[in-house]
């Protein structure tokens, strides 16, 4: 299975703000650090914002910071949100659908490939968080 570019971006954020001490971070420091667009990112921030993973603080001294301890931002739920995984077949419209024996294979499989993910948290991906602040320049 392919994560989209979408999840990538996503997991990034969360990865940067896990790792940060304290305190807001902003787009444009992800987008630098990570080298990618701020407009992607934009999109990505106010998605996770709306669905609680993260916080969007307005205002001069604005920024965005994990809306909840990273060891309660279970990474399963982030791609459940990001992927649309329920969605991933659609077989409405195929004329093999109802004898066909492949969407159980799909959720079966699905299942599997979250059951690994819902093992793990933000927590998980930020323990070394000495290293990634060196290695991504955060104070």
């Amino acid at each position: 299975m392919r994560l989209t570019r979408y999840t990538d971006y996503a997991i990034r954020v969360l990865l940067y703000l896990g790792s940060r001490a304290e305190g807001l971070g902003s787009i444009r420091e992800v987008a630098k650090t990570f080298r990618i667009s701020e407009n992607h990112l934009m999109k990505v921030v106010q998605d996770l914002a709306a669905a609680g993973f993260i916080e969007a603080v307005r205002g001069r001294n604005g920024g965005i910071r994990l809306a909840k301890p990273a060891d309660h931002i279970n990474l399963g739920a982030v791609l459940r949100h990001t992927e649309g995984l329920d969605t991933l077949l659609e077989c409405s419209d195929c004329m093999v659908a109802s004898a066909c024996g492949l969407p159980p294979v799909v959720s079966e499989a699905i299942a599997a490939f979250l059951a690994v993910f819902d093992k793990y948290t933000v927590e998980d991906l930020v323990r070394r968080r000495l290293e990634l602040r060196a290695l991504l320049a955060v104070a």
